[in-house]
């Protein structure tokens, strides 16, 4: 683990899922997509709690009521006690949709490549702000001191950036050596990482010092 990065738990591998792409979290358990599922995580063990039907393959992010997750071109608005679909939209074109987060009334939308984030209506999926980023953006999330992503380049190791949220100036960056990161939450200055293909959820504690 790079300098100033310290796995404190892993968690799975989960039994019967495609991967773990977007994680978030609600305040009382962790989602996180599993390809044709989104599954509900106890965050201190890890243990599976419920799960949702719905295509889950990349960014999940919760708005204090409602889930919203990527996966097959759409990005779904999910009533997370019932499973119900409550609205959906297309992902906007021009690139691939991976990480989601909700924060300051808007969804924020990482693409794995074209080096961008966009602020999202949260109601209509249209696009009202771009944000300038490297390309290969996995997980989005916004914690207490800002907006952070992953970046995971194929000839690079991983890394989890905090940035400028007006003009996507890089403030600070954590090497994750070869940690997948596939999905990002922040909870109470630790991150949830999704790790992709291993089928495992990380939590990761930034030594800031």
């Amino acid at each position: 683990m790079g300098r100033g990065v310290k796995v404190r738990n892993r968690y799975g591998p989960y039994e019967g899922a495609q991967h773990v792409g977007g994680v978030t979290y609600d305040g009382t358990v962790l989602w996180a997509a599993c390809g044709d599922e989104l599954r509900a995580l106890d965050p201190d063990s890890g243990e599976e709690i419920r799960r949702l039907r719905v295509p889950a393959g990349a960014g999940t992010a919760f708005d204090g009521r409602h889930l919203y997750q990527v996966g097959s071109e759409q990005i779904q608005k999910i009533d997370p006690h019932t499973g119900e679909v409550v609205l959906s939209y297309p992902v906007p074109a021009g690139g691939v949709a991976t990480g989601l987060t909700w924060a300051e009334g808007s969804l924020w939308l990482g693409r794995f490549r074209g080096g961008t984030i966009l602020q999202l209506d949260a109601e209509t999926g249209a696009v009202v702000r771009t944000i300038n980023a490297p390309e290969f953006v996995t997980g989005v999330t916004w914690a207490e001191d800002g907006l952070w992503h992953a970046v995971d380049p194929p000839d690079q190791p991983p890394a989890l950036r905090r940035i400028d949220a007006e003009s996507g100036e890089l403030l600070e960056s954590f090497e994750l050596d070869s940690v997948p990161v596939t999905g990002l939450a922040s909870v109470e200055g630790r991150f949830y990482c999704g790790g992709g293909a291993d089928k495992q959820v990380r939590e990761l504690v930034l030594d800031k010092g």
